[in-house]
């Protein structure tokens, strides 16, 4: 049996592999939704990652499709007090920002979304410079306060706001920041390497990154000469013009042989291996897309494998951009 691992300093803890709700209402109807959640629990895992705003940028959605999949879902099969159910507030279009007023409604209304009385791990998913950090984690601490909310995380925030939400809530006795969502994968270090990581270290911040498999480009299924029909093939594919791209396709083939794994395997199992990692997100839109995910938690690497992994990696440290 897999080992849960603590999500930073909080009472959770959670399956090694977080599973990305953002297809779910999307490109996975509700019954493949089911399916996929099914699963993914039958397998051990225990933490679905979701957020207010997905998927309000389909043709007739207007978000919150995600939550209320996962809310359906959860009703249905009795087993909430399994689940570590994490969620987002700050992009939802009637939810946009993070003011104290902001937050509070959008929480309400992921409640209802997801029929629970409280929301395990709860995001702010795009910080809001607009709004002093002293108000943002004053309005989350009160939810916490009210037993809405058990444990509060960032994600898209710079080292600085970070550390800043951080010094507030540390001097007030107000609810701290327990994780952070960053964009982090084999062919993104530098989203998430430095400053940012060096924060979270520091504060024993657990990650859970986003883009885990760069949006399929580290399933291998992108190729020169291959055609993918995946919404996310435009920006996937463009890895292949890089020297970096190539190269972590290259290791990982060689890795993924030595094991007989799946490339996504592999590269999942290098990131949940990485400083502060807790959990990587990846989706599923189907079931059969599935084992390779869950298959990383049970997959160790060697100290060999890690290290040529890692330099194939290494790349240019140019951008700091990200967004999920």
């Amino acid at each position: 049996m897999t080992t849960l691992r603590p999500l930073g300093s909080s009472d959770l803890h959670v399956f090694p592999l977080a599973l990305g709700g953002n297809v779910f209402g999307w490109t996975a109807d509700e019954a493949q939704s089911f399916a996929v959640l099914d699963a993914y629990a039958a397998a051990g895992g225990n933490f679905v990652d979701s957020a207010d705003v997905y998927s309000a940028w389909a043709e007739g959605n207007e978000g919150g499709e995600s939550e209320t999949v996962i809310g359906r879902w959860l009703a249905s099969r009795g087993n909430r007090a399994d689940i570590v159910v994490a969620t987002k507030v700050g992009a939802h279009p009637h939810f946009k920002g993070l003011s104290a007023t902001t937050i509070k409604g959008a929480a309400e209304e992921s409640l209802r979304r997801l029929g629970t009385e409280h929301i395990d791990l709860y995001y702010t998913h795009f910080d809001d410079e607009s709004v002093p950090v002293e108000e943002i984690v004053t309005a989350l601490d009160q939810l916490v306060k009210d037993g809405k909310v058990r444990a509060v995380a960032a994600s898209n925030i710079s080292p600085e706001r970070l550390r800043a939400s951080l010094d507030f809530a540390e001097a007030e006795g107000l609810t701290r920041y327990v994780a952070l969502q960053p964009h982090y994968n084999l062919v993104s270090r530098e989203t998430y390497e430095g400053p940012l990581l060096e924060t979270a270290e520091r504060a024993g911040l657990a990650a859970v990154p986003y883009y885990g498999l760069a949006s399929g480009f580290l399933t291998g299924k992108y190729r020169p000469g291959a055609t993918v029909d995946s919404v996310r093939a435009a920006g996937a594919g463009g890895h292949l013009d890089t020297e970096r791209g190539r190269a972590v396709l290259s290791a990982l083939d060689t890795v993924a042989e030595a094991h007989g794994a799946e490339l996504a395997t592999v590269a999942l199992a290098w990131l949940a291996s990485r400083p502060t990692v807790a959990a990587p997100i990846a989706s599923a839109r189907t079931v059969e897309q599935l084992p390779a995910l869950v298959a990383s938690a049970g997959l160790t690497l060697t100290e060999a494998e890690l290290t040529l992994l890692t330099e194939a990696s290494a790349g240019q440290r140019v951008s700091r951009d990200a967004a999920p």
